[in-house]
């Protein structure tokens, strides 16, 4: 991912459309950006709309596994996890391997250029979570492993079943200690998962969130997808799941609460006082009839917003994006919650930041991470606006992927 080149796009966003724009690599980062300048001899020409990559914040990638496998028999998302637990079960490093390959190359032909995978596959310690790392360096995907620290199976201290077992260190101080075990490398980052507020208890929180912060890595974790763990929450410790992160020093700047969905008014001030980023998996809470989350108000309150694929069973940044736009119209009946430039930060640079990467943005200094769109064929709609590219475009239209100023994905 460290590549150096010249890429003359026809058209480009740099923060707005500009044509003909020369962008400079060294050493996989962005050296200079020109606009308004002739290809150069040698330069790869880029024939459509150049973007900066975008960002999925959120994947389990063993739960690709499960498409089309749980679309008959009806069922609520409980009904769904104990399904879920099985595909989690049975894998070796060798077959992950190539699972995750596949799974990654699916998001880089969809636009992909950093991904998130939050992890709690533990059976086999790190080696399925080097599996994931190293699938991702195959490919040639960005990629931060969000490890995350899973202890309990419910906030009344009910020990774990199953395949939850293989999920668990014991405490978070076997989990901090097997997380030391992972050693960086290019295009990888590690981070930090406090699974979910009904699976750790608060002073392993504590240490989750102290190990993070001492690395500056990025911290996660899963908030109020369901109604039960709300009531859960506050039947137990008297509190929302959000009051108990606050209680506890969790919420911060550097948190990204997953889904965050039945959430009140309080909540929303907590979480955007502290300026936690939200990231919305819009596919994957419809496929689990989950909720619509108050996102525009969490947006209003200081929350940057970003998106994820979450179970994958679709891999499309472009409609994750508009899906924070469109499905808020739906639950509240008005429209233009978000606009363009809202969705389309949250698909890059709000992503990219919450995973840790200075990418996400076209200018010099980023990480030289940038794809290529097909413009639609209509004359009318040649020159690159926003509206038409977060309502309109898709991952199929993606022709052209650069990560690191190496191309990894041309057609």
């Amino acid at each position: 991912m460290n590549g150096s080149g010249l890429w003359h796009a026809e058209q480009a966003w740099v923060g707005h459309r500009a044509d003909d724009v020369l962008i400079e690599v060294a050493d996989g980062r962005i050296k200079a950006m020109s606009e308004g300048v002739p290809a150069p001899s040698g330069a790869t020409k880029l024939r459509g709309w150049t973007i900066p990559g975008l960002a999925n914040v959120h994947s389990h990638a063993f739960q690709h596994s499960m498409r089309g496998q749980m679309e008959s028999g009806g069922g609520d998302f409980w009904e769904w996890r104990t399904k879920m637990y099985r595909a989690a079960e049975g894998w070796t490093s060798a077959s992950y391997l190539g699972h995750c390959r596949a799974v990654f190359r699916e998001m880089l032909q969809a636009g992909i250029t950093a991904v998130g995978e939050f992890h709690y596959l533990h059976g086999l310690g790190n080696e399925l979570g080097e599996a994931v790392t190293q699938a991702a360096i195959e490919e040639g995907i960005r990629v931060t492993l969000i490890d995350a620290c899973y202890l309990r199976g419910g906030l009344d201290g009910r020990r774990l079943e199953g395949a939850q077992k293989s999920f668990s260190d014991g405490d978070a101080d076997s989990w901090a200690a097997r997380m030391d075990g992972f050693s960086g490398r290019d295009g990888v980052r590690v981070g930090a998962a406090i699974h979910s507020v009904r699976a750790v208890d608060p002073p392993s929180m504590r240490i989750v969130a102290e190990w993070a912060r001492k690395r500056n890595a990025p911290l996660h974790i899963h908030l109020a997808e369901q109604q039960a763990e709300v009531d859960q929450c506050v039947a137990i410790a008297g509190c929302t799941p959000t009051q108990l992160l606050e209680r506890e020093g969790i919420l911060g700047h550097d948190l990204t609460a997953v889904h965050a969905i039945h959430v009140d008014d309080a909540d929303i001030a907590l979480l955007g006082g502290h300026e936690v980023s939200i990231a919305a998996c819009t596919t994957s809470e419809r496929d689990l009839g989950d909720r619509v989350g108050p996102l525009g108000r969490l947006a209003a309150a200081g929350s940057p917003i970003c998106v994820g694929s979450d179970s994958n069973a679709v891999i499309d940044m472009f409609e994750e994006a508009r899906g924070l736009e469109l499905d808020q119209r739906r639950a509240t009946g008005r429209r233009v919650h978000h606009q363009p430039d809202d969705l389309f930060r949250a698909a890059t640079i709000g992503g990219m930041r919450s995973l840790g990467w200075e990418a996400g943005e076209l200018k010099a200094g980023m990480l030289a991470d940038f794809i290529t769109i097909d413009p639609p064929n209509v004359a009318a709609k040649a020159n690159l606006d926003l509206g038409y590219l977060m309502f309109c475009r898709s991952a199929r239209d993606v022709s052209n992927v650069v990560v690191g100023g190496t191309t990894v994905v041309s057609r």
